[in-house]
């Protein structure tokens, strides 16, 4: 996030950084963190990493590659399941297609 921006600004400024889409944002699907999800800068900082999950609606702009992506497109459930992710994105990406009523948090994701 950006001093003085709101989730909801940050998740739209990122979405449109990133893919080149211009979305509103919905609902809150879930917050993910751990301990044990850290970056760690060339300085020796480490800062535990905070992921808010959102639904958002396309409103605009066309999908394009970024210096932040390197592949893009938009997938069926049972497409995603043949797709090579880390198990904090699958996690993620299911708890979407999940379609729950409430956001959920996973405070303790393990790697």
């Amino acid at each position: 996030m950006e001093p003085g921006e709101s989730f909801t600004e940050a998740c739209k400024r990122e979405v449109f950084e990133e893919t080149g889409l211009e979305v509103n944002v919905k609902r809150l699907i879930g917050i993910f963190t751990s301990p044990n999800l850290l970056l760690e800068y060339a300085d020796g900082n480490k800062w535990q990493l905070v992921v808010l999950h959102f639904e958002a609606e396309f409103v605009g702009g066309e999908l394009m590659p970024s210096e932040e992506t390197t592949e893009f497109g938009f997938f069926s459930l049972f497409e995603v399941n043949d797709l090579e992710m880390n198990g904090l994105d699958r996690k993620r990406v299911l708890g979407g297609f999940a379609k729950s009523q409430s956001a959920f948090i996973d405070d303790d994701f393990v790697i």
